[in-house]
């Protein structure tokens, strides 16, 4: 897809950035769409290999989803700014095919498709944040983009859950079907992203330019902030663990509490959390100071552990109902996974001066995170062991709270020092 005049080169900062919010948002809604309805379905009674067959699939589709993420550090970080809206389009369009495959394959054959349909889609995030990094509003853009997925796992369980209570759909074939109600909007959206202009000259003086990163590149900035990085890849591979779990078997741990066929609690917990992340993290764009926001970013992280060990510890207690508990248990852990996926690495690359780009650090990030998403899946099956998932989940939240706020405040420190040594300093081009 060529990339086409646009009419909004002349319009206002604001109104671009408000244009390219909603593009972002509304474009990673529908691919979400592709995505995660078949968690709604609960597969009772299904083992594959002796393991439970919902597991199965989790487990194919997050490693592909993996995959993707590892191979992505190299081929987003190296990204060219042309042919994204086909690139866009393809992807979708293999994630789609393979759940009509999914549907057609009997099991246990069938549980391949899953892992088709993971790599393509994990390759779509940093296909998708190329269009808007390096902005002065890229705070509030990012927030947005980053959001739709909050937003858009809500959503699209209670469209796949409305496909298989109202409209009476086998449940091997609700992800298809979603799929058919996300494909049309998906078109028009890829449109609006395409429409999008570049950065200009005083996007590129306060945020440097964003270009492909070669190998030497990469390795430069590895070499650079090594510990801080490694720290920050701990931090979200922990976070990215727990909130899959919440993620994928939300609708078990509902079950659980005793909540059944009540697909509207996907939307009405996850809409409240979009609204407020957005106005938390989008709110950051008002704030030139580039290190001052890179250091804000470790205290909302800090803070949404917090969040989510204090209202667990709370539910535990008896003190905090269950819709309250899964509700602020999202909060924190998005609070904590958001500000990686949009504006803390953004703001990073811009304190330090450096030349590339966020794909790269958000790829090397979600590939570990992803691995350790996949590693408790698996020893879980291997080992069987048989998990109550509230009490799993509620247990360990409180015990990465502890842990997570530890790191978040080692990376603080390290960053601090960093950016304040006479070797290393950078001063923000915005006084």
């Amino acid at each position: 897809m060529p990339q086409p005049q646009t009419a909004y080169n002349h319009k206002s900062p604001a109104l671009v950035a408000l244009y390219a919010a909603l593009a972002a948002f509304l474009t990673y809604t529908m691919i979400f769409g592709f995505r995660k309805s078949f968690v709604v379905c609960t597969f009772d009674g299904l083992k594959v290999f002796g393991m439970n067959y919902k597991t199965v699939l989790v487990i194919c589709q997050v490693l592909g989803y993996m995959l993707a993420k590892f191979y992505g550090i190299k081929y987003i970080s190296e990204l060219r700014r042309i042919g994204r809206g086909k690139i866009i389009l393809l992807l979708v369009g293999i994630a789609w095919f393979s759940w009509l495959l999914f549907a057609l394959v009997p099991v246990p054959y069938n549980i391949v498709f899953l892992f088709i349909n993971g790599f393509p889609l994990g390759m779509l995030w940093g296909v998708v944040f190329s269009y808007v990094e390096g902005r002065r509003s890229t705070d509030f853009i990012g927030a947005a983009l980053a959001v739709s997925f909050i937003f858009a796992s809500g959503f699209v369980k209670t469209v796949g859950g409305l496909l298989l209570l109202e409209f009476q759909l086998p449940e091997f074939w609700v992800p298809f079907a979603t799929g058919v109600v996300f494909a049309l909007p998906l078109l028009l959206f890829v449109w609006m992203m395409e429409r999008i202009p570049p950065a200009d000259d005083g996007d590129k003086r306060e945020r440097m330019e964003r270009l492909p990163m070669p190998p030497e590149k990469r390795k430069e900035l590895i070499r650079r902030f090594l510990p801080g990085l490694v720290t920050c890849i701990i931090i979200y591979t922990f976070v990215t663990i727990f909130r899959d779990i919440r993620d994928n078997f939300s609708a078990d741990m509902w079950k659980e509490m005793g909540y059944l066929n009540q697909p509207a609690l996907f939307s009405k917990t996850e809409t409240p959390i979009t609204i407020l992340i957005l106005f938390l993290i989008g709110s950051m764009t008002l704030l030139r100071k580039n290190f001052f926001a890179f250091m804000l970013n470790h205290l909302v992280i800090a803070a949404g552990f917090v969040v989510a060990g204090v209202c667990t510890w709370l539910f535990s207690k008896g003190e905090v109902s269950p819709f309250w508990w899964m509700t602020l248990t999202g909060l924190g852990l998005y609070m904590v996974y958001i500000p990686f996926n949009a504006v803390f690495f953004e703001r990073m690359i811009a304190s330090f001066r450096f030349t590339g780009n966020v794909g790269f650090l958000i790829y090397i990030s979600d590939s570990f995170g992803y691995l350790g998403s996949v590693g408790v899946l698996l020893s879980k099956e291997i080992f069987k062991v048989r998990l109550n998932w509230v009490q799993f989940f509620s247990n360990s939240v409180m015990l990465l709270s502890v842990f997570g706020l530890l790191l978040t405040a080692f990376s603080a420190w390290y960053f601090w020092r960093k950016y304040t040594s006479l070797e290393m300093r950078a001063p923000d081009s915005v006084p």
